[in-house]
């Protein structure tokens, strides 16, 4: 399984690909995971990137491309991954598409998230991520379990959930404009090979992982190729106005046809009219008159 999951800030795609991983036991790759992964270890890549964040600068795509591949060469990726935030515009797919070619591993699925905008300010609001593992919670719709399963997997303690600069009303409006503009085209993309399903993100959490297994499971419809136009059809009314004036030349040439053959015949019997030519004499009258001379 190799997909990518697509969809605007807050449409539970971050949610839904922690599931997906859980289930398959393919990893979810999310970009800022790798960052932060790859500074943390101090990684020459992560140590770049680090230097380009610390300086107030967009890493770049070359960079995170770079730490895709590394990603992708690990063990655990063999066998398929869930890429969740990458690609974000149509250059980052394009190279994305010549890397996997590259390590000879295409996509099989793009599944694109759609809610409604209004939905997506209240989600956004309501976000929550643990600062230890990265996972993403919201306190309307999926707020972190309770008992046995409150702990973070990585420090065994409760989860320190805390709300991205970012999350918040005031910004979400600008988040949306930059998705429909730059993301949103990506969609098209996909569609034209083949490779691409949406679903209804709205609900409940459980019903939008159902609805996720139930398009992955599904045959992606193929794209349609336009094929050139061959020879452009006449209207019905044209071709029955065609199919007349051909008829009404079939006499025309029948006629024509039928007064080639007869003309030999009408020239000899136009001689025959004109009464007999002066004859020669024959022999015998000429034997005739040679006696008498």
């Amino acid at each position: 399984m190799r997909i990518v999951l697509l969809g605007a800030p807050g449409s539970g795609k971050g949610t839904q690909a922690q599931r997906l991983a859980e289930r398959s036991g393919v990893p979810q790759i999310s970009t800022g995971d790798l960052l932060r992964a790859a500074v943390a270890r101090g990684t020459p890549l992560g140590l770049e990137a680090k230097a380009v964040m610390e300086s107030g600068r967009l890493v770049d795509d070359a960079l995170v491309l770079g730490m895709i591949r590394e990603r992708l060469a690990e063990p655990d990726a063999r066998a398929g991954f869930i890429l969740d935030g990458f690609p974000r515009n149509l250059v980052q797919a394009a190279a994305l598409d010549g890397l996997l070619a590259e390590l000879g591993q295409p996509l099989d699925a793009v599944v694109q998230f759609e809610v409604a905008d209004a939905e997506l300010v209240r989600r956004i609001s309501g976000r929550r991520t643990c600062a230890d593992c990265g996972r993403v919670f919201n306190v309307l719709t999926s707020p972190p379990p309770s008992g046995t399963d409150a702990d973070c997997p990585r420090t065994g303690a409760p989860h320190r959930l805390m709300q991205r600069a970012d999350d918040n009303e005031a910004t979400v409006a600008e988040r949306l404009r930059v998705y429909a503009e730059k993301t949103r085209p990506l969609t098209e993309f996909y569609r034209k090979r083949g490779i691409l399903r949406v679903i209804d993100a709205t609900g409940e959490v459980d019903a939008v992982t159902q609805r996720l297994a139930a398009s992955l499971a599904a045959r992606p419809t193929a794209a349609r190729v336009r094929k050139p136009a061959a020879k452009r059809a006449r209207p019905r009314k044209a071709q029955r106005a065609a199919g007349r004036r051909g008829r009404a030349a079939e006499p025309s040439a029948r006629r024509a046809k039928s007064a080639r053959r007869k003309a030999p015949a009408r020239v000899a019997r136009k001689k025959s009219r004109s009464g007999p030519g002066p004859k020669r004499p024959g022999r015998r009258r000429t034997a005739r008159r040679r006696a008498r001379r």
